[in-house]
């Protein structure tokens, strides 16, 4: 009977799974500050390209470690790069055909400084230059869309990043490339293990000047209808738990598809109490992942999904 009355459902189709692509063969180097999850080399990847599709998972998220950064970020658009070689792998796997493939379009990943854009010296210390790193965002998500990227997802919260992709899109013959874009992606304390994860951490300063403040709904909320008046076909939420009432504005205002991170740190202070015996480990994560959709998520993106993926059979 409740399953009969139940007004929000989760399916392994409704996850998204991340997953971190590195140099090397038979690489699997798990990550300290996350428990379970793994800098992969190309090979490794595809493996777990094929246990997600076998679960019924959605999708993969991908994001890359290079072999050499800049202060450019130039192995992002590289059509050699690490992601872009993964796209075209696990296109050639059996997986292929039952998942969605997310490209993340960012440079802190590769940018020897750790920011998401171009950086410059002011007079007052520096500053993340904001057009000039569209053209390089826009070079990015062409090259994975190219790779083999179902889905390009602009990270970096850079003004007008939406619209310059979109026009390198269609210049380079990939209309039908839509852009899933971090509309409302908030300064946060839970991305710690993240960038540790993907060797992202800033250099100096931090994220704070182009990521959004938390306090701040209504802003986030212009975002989301800048970005799809530039031409994003859905948006995504980042972070998830603290800002379940953002996730729930954007559903009653947008009809797009909508989607929500739930985040590295949310991932580790629960592998944390799980760890300690403090939480029930399958409730606790089926739980958090039933709160994000019925806050609105059409999808979660979650270090969880095969966990979940495998509880939900």
């Amino acid at each position: 009977m409740r399953a009969l009355v139940r007004e929000t459902t989760l399916e392994p189709g409704d996850l998204i799974y991340p997953l971190f692509l590195c140099p090397g063969e038979s690489v699997r180097r798990e990550v300290s500050s996350m428990p379970g999850v793994f800098n992969l080399s190309i090979d490794e990847a595809v493996c777990e390209a094929e246990e997600a599709a076998a679960l019924g998972i959605g999708g993969l998220l991908l994001f890359g470690l290079p072999e050499t950064k800049d202060e450019v970020g130039t192995g992002a658009w590289d059509q050699n790069g690490i992601v872009q070689q993964g796209l075209r792998a696990i296109k050639l796997s059996s997986a292929a055909k039952k998942l969605v493939l997310i490209a993340d379009v960012c440079l802190c990943e590769y940018t020897s400084h750790g920011h998401c854009g171009i950086v410059a010296e002011t007079s007052e210390g520096w500053t993340v230059k904001n057009d000039p790193t569209l053209d390089l965002l826009a070079k990015t998500g062409a090259s994975l869309a190219l790779a083999g990227a179902d889905i390009v997802a602009p990270s970096d919260m850079m003004d007008g990043r939406v619209a310059a992709i979109r026009a390198a899109l269609d210049k380079a013959g990939c209309e039908d490339t839509p852009i899933l874009s971090y509309a409302s992606k908030f300064a946060s304390a839970f991305y710690g293990p993240f960038r540790e994860a993907a060797d992202s951490a800033p250099q100096f300063g931090d994220r704070k000047t182009y990521q959004m403040d938390g306090a701040n709904i209504r802003e986030a909320m212009r975002e989301i209808d800048l970005d799809l008046g530039e031409g994003a076909d859905m948006i995504l939420m980042k972070p998830a738990m603290p800002y379940l009432d953002v996730i729930r504005a954007a559903r009653e205002r947008v009809d797009v598809p909508i989607g929500a991170y739930q985040v590295s740190g949310e991932y580790s202070m629960l592998q944390a109490a799980f760890a300690r015996g403090w939480l029930d480990r399958d409730r606790a994560i089926l739980e958090s992942l039933l709160g994000i959709r019925r806050a609105g998520a059409d999808f979660a993106v979650t270090y969880f999904a095969k966990d979940a993926a495998k509880l939900l059979a």
